[in-house]
């Protein structure tokens, strides 16, 4: 390896581990809401508000979280975080209550808020312009690894020591990160600014007045948040109540659609990669993922059995090509705000997710329960109202901003 590639590579990889962790915590849920359930007695409602709890303080640091990238570097602001994270870890695994349980997994969102945009963040600096698409791609598939240690992995662990303890494994391992981003990721020089906190903040607000950026924020935010919701908590009862899956083929089921993740960011990486050479814009390719993506959550809302499986790995796959928008938007407003306007993008997206996933819960919970869950009827309602939104999301993308915001097709 040579030593451009050495330095890079110590740049991005700690961060890949910060984002691993990230994902495996936020979607750990999906695996443990049962023992959750039982020994809390949490409504559809609650699971929901307790899961996207993460989703909520995650979506809120967003914005100072881009400012404290660009004035403080992503190794310094990721090291704090992800030592906060550990905190939570440690508080959820002693929580007495359901109102502990909530705050607990509120400050675990917290600590991993920079979990993508850390990375976003050192791939700007040290990437060129032209891989970076590529790059942030590989630092995603770190996620799906996450995933995948948040189904099987994560099952086998909570039986053989409880839930308790394994959250406590969880905040020792996150320690251990945390040290590894400190101590392994180099300095560049440029990699802060220098401007004032005050007109930093300027800058970020210029930001979200962009037209670029309300054309391109609705889409982005619905169509990925959804599926995050999707993914991290509502597939595993949709698989137990509407296929009538067992413990461990929900478990198997979350696996494979996690793999389906990961195949799908390189895929979606590779892809734009080669299409740039061509001329071909990213996000018109993020385009593409993002109907196959709406198609596949249209199959799940209809309930067609026999076509679910692989439209649950289609939405896994396709769900996260608003990657691709990141370093578009980022290389249109300079790297001196790039830590900023992945944050806004990063907002609205995690935003949406943690009002999806409520959201969710609360149609869920409109319908009586059944002896083995929730009625899948209410599955029908509840993806459908969020498809409809995302395709309202779609139409304005396409049609009311080439009008009304007088922004160029991409």
């Amino acid at each position: 390896m040579t030593a451009p590639r050495r330095i890079i590579f110590f740049a991005l990889f700690p961060f890949a581990c910060g984002y691993f962790l990230s994902y495996l915590l936020r979607a750990v849920n999906a695996v443990v809401a049962p023992d959750l359930v039982r020994d809390f007695a949490v409504s559809p409602a609650e699971l929901g508000v307790l899961t996207s709890a993460y989703l909520l303080s995650f979506s809120l640091f967003q914005l100072p979280l881009g400012v404290f990238l660009d004035r403080y570097g992503a190794r310094r602001v990721q090291t704090v975080l992800l030592a906060i994270a550990a905190a939570g870890c440690f508080l959820f695994a002693a929580a007495p209550d359901f109102f502990s349980l909530v705050a607990s997994r509120a400050i675990i969102g917290l600590g991993f808020s920079a979990g993508l945009m850390a990375s976003f963040k050192a791939s700007s600096i040290w990437v060129p312009p032209e891989r970076r698409s590529l790059a942030n791609a590989s630092i995603m598939s770190a996620g799906a690894l996450g995933i995948i240690m948040a189904t099987e992995p994560t099952a086998w662990l909570v039986t053989q020591v409880g839930w308790r303890a394994a959250f406590v494994i969880f905040g020792a391992i996150i320690l251990a990160g945390a040290a590894f981003v400190f101590l392994a990721v180099p300095e560049k020089e440029g990699e802060k600014v220098s401007a004032g906190l005050g007109r930093q903040v300027a800058e970020l607000v210029e930001i979200l007045k962009l037209p670029l950026f309300l054309r391109i924020a609705p889409m982005l935010a619905l169509t990925a948040g959804a599926t995050i919701a999707l993914q991290t908590l509502w597939a595993g009862p949709w698989f137990r109540d509407v296929l009538g899956l067992g413990p461990h083929d929900v478990a198997r089921s979350l696996f494979w659609m996690a793999t389906s993740f990961m195949i799908g960011i390189f895929i979606i990486g590779v892809v734009a990669d080669r299409l740039q050479k061509r001329g071909v814009s990213p996000m018109t390719v993020l385009l593409g993922f993002v109907i196959a993506n709406l198609a596949a959550q249209a199959v799940i809302m209809l309930q067609v059995k026999a076509l679910a499986f692989a439209a649950w790995c289609v939405v896994s796959a396709a769900g996260q090509a608003a990657i691709l928008a990141y370093p578009w938007f980022a290389q249109r407003v300079g790297p001196g705000l790039s830590g900023r306007s992945n944050a806004t993008i990063n907002f609205a997206m995690f935003l949406v997710a943690f009002a999806a996933q409520a959201f969710v819960g609360v149609v869920i919970g409109w319908f009586p329960q059944t002896a083995a869950g929730y009625d899948p009827q209410s599955y029908i309602w509840a993806f459908g109202l969020l498809l409809a939104l995302e395709l309202l999301a779609l139409i304005w993308y396409l049609f009311v901003p080439l009008a009304s915001l007088k922004e160029p097709a991409p």
